[in-house]
């Protein structure tokens, strides 16, 4: 770390840590997850299709996963930690709100707010790898299972209460005043950031896992941000969980879907987004207590969820949508928390950051992929959908039972 240690008298406990970051994220959720929620229908006012539905929202995953592969290695190499974290909130402080000057771009609106869809994006990839070493230092001392999900569980918190405040602007004026309104818990989520890094400058002091005895040799940057030197059984859990994210369709479709079969009001959508997340922070919970018990066994349900989601998710009936919607919340709650705990736990603490980089960046191909090709099938047909889901999870479920039972 670049910071010096922060003087006794003012320093948190690792479980305060936590909390900490998990009130910075459940600030930040209510701005991104606001208006992830209203993505579909946002962009559908705009004049987009199914097609651009699913690149925009599967090319903003692979964005922010992807780009990971850039900003792990740069957070390890520089200890800049704290920057990088602080900069990527920055970004989607600020791009959220933006969205409500879209409509009045004319025919630019559509391009504009793709712009800031991926921007938005973009902060996440530069701030994710180093939060999570950050909060894996933390957490570490606490059980990674416990403090992932307590941090998942806050950071659900926001998710849930984001998309009800948009919902609740939506219904008396519009969606544009619905993304204007996100900008008050963007700030929110700055000033916790600041006062987090002023009080606790270095978490690593929580950490008591093994340093290396011995200087590693130099690796051109390259070589670092392609994994190189990380163990063979982390390259072979990151395939088989990039398998299960990859084919989660995101809640783009889900809510174009919605919009454009008229299944349900539009003022409704977010509010169907907010059950989503309220299940998303029960899995995180659940899941990541028994992982602290019984190790990445408990792993092995998010490929038989996510197989389930498009019949479900994309059916024809609200009832129908809404089991599927507790299922992809469900299924995402523990990919966003539980498997990120394993990935601290096969790699040493002094390359977390590249670890999370390079993790995110295999999920991050497969999500561009996943996400054009359910937009794609979508319009084209369902059915070859939820084949297609159901095919690439049994191929998960069987890579991920051999990594499992034949680590290295």
């Amino acid at each position: 770390m670049s910071a010096p240690l922060a003087p006794p008298g003012r320093r948190l406990s690792a479980w305060q840590v936590v909390w900490w970051f998990g009130f910075v994220s459940l600030a930040a959720d209510m701005v991104y997850e606001g208006a992830r929620s209203m993505y579909g229908p946002l962009l559908a006012a705009l004049g987009a299709s199914g097609l651009v539905v699913g690149l925009v929202t599967g090319a903003g995953e692979a964005m922010a996963l992807v780009l990971r592969l850039v900003f792990g290695p740069v957070a390890d190499r520089t200890g800049r930690y704290w920057s990088l974290t602080i900069a990527g909130y920055a970004l989607t402080a600020l791009c959220v709100p933006l969205l409500w000057f879209a409509p009045r771009l004319g025919a630019a609106g559509l391009a504009f707010a793709v712009a800031m869809i991926l921007l938005e994006r973009l902060g996440k990839a530069v701030r994710s790898p180093s939060k999570s070493a950050l909060l894996a230092h933390a957490a570490g001392a606490v059980g990674r299972g416990r403090g992932f999900g307590v941090h998942k569980a806050l950071d659900q918190v926001g998710a849930f209460a984001g998309p009800l405040l948009v919902a609740a602007v939506v219904t008396g004026t519009s969606i544009w005043a619905g993304m204007a309104v996100l900008a008050i818990p963007g700030a929110l989520a700055m000033a916790l950031l600041v006062v987090l890094c002023w009080r606790v400058p270095d978490p690593s002091v929580y950490d008591d896992s093994p340093r290396p005895a011995t200087a590693e040799p130099p690796r051109a940057w390259l070589a670092d941000a392609m994994g190189a030197g990380l163990p063979p059984v982390f390259f072979r859990y990151a395939l088989a969980c990039s398998l299960t994210t990859g084919a989660l369709v995101t809640f783009g479709i889900i809510g174009y879907h919605l919009t454009v079969d008229g299944l349900v009001p539009v003022a409704a959508v977010p509010l169907i987004y907010a059950g989503a997340m309220a299940v998303e922070a029960v899995a995180a919970l659940v899941v990541g207590a028994v992982y602290d018990r019984t190790g990445a066994r408990v792993l092995l349900v998010v490929p038989v969820l996510v197989a389930g989601v498009p019949a479900l998710a994309l059916g024809g009936s609200v009832g129908l949508v809404l089991v599927g919607v507790a299922v992809w919340g469900f299924a995402h709650g523990v990919q966003d928390s539980t498997i990120k705990a394993a990935v601290a736990d096969l790699v040493p603490a002094h390359r977390r950051a590249t670890a999370y980089g390079v993790f995110a960046g295999i999920q991050g191909a497969l999500a561009i992929v996943g996400g054009a090709g359910a937009g794609w099938l979508y319009d084209r047909s369902l059915p070859a959908l939820v084949v297609a889901v159901a095919v690439s999870q049994i191929v998960a479920l069987g890579l991920l039972v051999s990594t499992l039972h034949a680590p290295d």
